[in-house]
């Protein structure tokens, strides 16, 4: 079996170059692409003409644009870049079928037995390097017999650890204090050690078989894919190397820098597992129908639709999903093209429920000079939910099955969801809370069930409730607050017939309502002359003053 090989392909200008592909023209002077971050806009991107410049990622934009006035600016995308990482990723699968993204600007292949395909690791490096230098795309490469060893290598591979502002390198102190120490051997005080002329090494991009420790040791400590936090605290005590780490004790480390400083090294060096784990390629269930001729009559239409669902219903089943929204793209002989989306209530992959969304559709489609490509997709799927149908026991639990299994409601949601939205079309779902208006809350119909087991408030409740309206009453107030005689409620003088009640419903103590600063309410069941029943509280105050409002009203 051939020794675990991995291959790390890191685009250190990916976002940038990836608009520079769009739009040539930026390449013509320095380009960036900035995002927002920390309340500032800062560089995320560089093109290569704008590092020339001295500008860095994670430089703030208008440093950057006192350094470069004549810096060009585009607005970071992230879903356009995962996007292009995507088709990167299948481009890699023509030197591995083992291809994991690393996001956001990096690929890791497990490229174990397939080196010698390409006529060994260096061909092959130089054929991925050709490869991206036609896409008009910069990259780093490492190999190593681990994931981290190969990520450290692609990136940091020729580089000299950076200096920390500690003031024990000799580079930063004062020009006085520099000149009195001149016999001083700084390199052991954190500054860098001294290298002989010639002594200059190659960069190595490829570990060889059993010298990790090697090839690790020279790499900064950024190369362990650890924190900067981290990486800063092991700089201040001299430690900036990887090979600064391989001969210290683990458990000391541990307990002075935390455990996935251990658990990174251990990686880098294969004494602990990392595998690699390829991105699934995502599930499309789509079928297409091409005439021989443009059709253009709604019966022609939907002839065309008739033969497309059977074969998306047999494609869903395969794989035990169920379509909740359906995307009917309709091809015509001018090379234009009209969608239509469509949403179910519950997912099925059943023509009979798909159809007549269909149809209410096809009113909207403009034929122009004629249709001549169909294509149906489920955009959007689900887990069938497979129903077991009991037999026929007794005629109560034959019932009971078919209500189970009754889909009408289900279609009807789905029928005017085509009309007004399925956002539009809503249902009431209990909530835990004693507080009346808290007691329900609206959710989705398509994504819901009918609500069940409702709780009993210990008094009703009324149909309609409002926020609270004030009330005028001759009534008493304070602790025994009783309602009688003559009240005034919008803009009317109404007698009161009867009140039943008090109910005491006191505020939520570990929330701030703003609605229950007033304190605890009496609530009561008022008759008036008007016939009207309402339902009346009495506030006894609190971080707001209280009084008589009205809030609801009884069928």
């Amino acid at each position: 079996m051939p020794a675990r090989r991995i291959l790390s392909i890191w685009f250190p200008r990916l976002a940038a170059e990836r608009l520079m592909r769009m739009d040539p023209g930026l390449a013509e002077q320095p380009f960036a692409v900035v995002e927002d971050r920390q309340n500032q806009q800062m560089l995320m991107s560089l093109s290569a003409a704008a590092s020339m410049e001295g500008l860095r990622p994670a430089q703030p934009l208008r440093d950057a644009q006192a350094m470069c006035p004549r810096l060009l600016t585009r607005l970071a995308n992230r879903p356009a870049d995962a996007a292009f990482l995507t088709a990167l990723r299948r481009w890699a699968g023509k030197f591995s079928p083992w291809v994991a993204e690393e996001a956001p600007e990096g690929l890791i292949l497990d490229i174990s037995g397939c080196a010698h395909l390409f006529g060994g690791e260096e061909k092959l490096i130089a054929q991925v390097e050709e490869d991206c230098r036609d896409l008009g795309l910069s990259v780093r490469l490492g190999i190593a017999g681990t994931v981290g060893a190969a990520w450290g290598l692609a990136r940091y591979a020729g580089e000299t650890p950076e200096a920390v502002r500690s003031g024990d390198a000799i580079d930063q102190e004062a020009p006085a204090t520099r000149a009195r120490a001149a016999k001083r051997r700084h390199w052991e005080r954190g500054g860098p050690a001294p290298r002989r002329a010639g002594a200059e090494r190659p960069v190595c991009r490829i570990a060889p078989e059993g010298r990790m420790h090697t090839v690790l040791a020279p790499l900064p400590m950024a190369a362990l894919r650890v924190d900067d936090e981290t990486v800063a605290s092991l700089a201040r005590l001299g430690l900036r190397k990887v090979g600064d780490l391989l001969g210290m004790p683990r458990a000391a480390l541990a307990r002075r820098f935390g455990q996935p400083l251990v658990a990174q090294l251990d990686r880098a060096l294969g004494s602990a597992p990392e595998p690699v784990s390829p991105a699934r390629p995502a599930a499309v269930f789509a079928v297409r129908l091409t005439l021989p001729d443009p059709i253009g009559l709604d019966e022609d239409v939907m002839a065309a639709v008739d033969r497309l669902l059977p074969e998306l219903e047999k494609r869903l089943k395969a794989k035990g999903r169920a379509a909740r929204r359906i995307l009917l793209q309709f091809f015509r002989s001018d090379s234009t093209m009209q969608t239509i989306e469509l949403g179910l209530a519950r997912a099925s992959a059943d023509p009979d429920r798909i159809r007549p969304l269909i149809v209410l559709k096809l009113g909207d489609v403009d034929a122009g000079f004629g249709i001549d490509c169909v294509r149906l997709e489920a955009v959007l799927t689900e887990v069938l939910q497979v129903r077991q149908f009991r037999g026929q026991l007794q005629a109560t639990e034959d019932a009971m099955a078919r209500m189970a299994s009754d889909t009408r409601m289900d279609d009807l949601i789905g029928r005017l969801g085509s009309r007004i939205g399925m956002e539009g079309i809503t249902r009431m779902h209990p909530a835990d809370s004693h507080i009346p208006e808290k007691t329900a809350h609206k959710v989705a119909a398509a994504w819901s069930e009918a609500a069940k087991d409702w709780p009993h408030p210990p008094t009703p409740r009324p149909l309609m409730m409002w926020p609270p309206e004030p009330v005028t009453t001759e009534a008493s107030g304070g602790a025994r607050a009783r309602l009688g005689g003559t009240i005034r409620w919008r803009r009317r003088d109404l007698s009161v017939l009867s009140a039943r009640g008090p109910e005491r419903i006191a505020p939520e103590w570990w929330l701030d309502d703003p609605a229950w600063r007033s304190g605890v309410r009496d609530y009561w069941d008022v008759v008036v002359s008007s016939g009207e029943r309402l339902w009346i509280y009495y506030a006894h105050g609190g971080a707001m003053s209280g009084g008589w409002f009205c809030q609801g009203r009884f069928a």
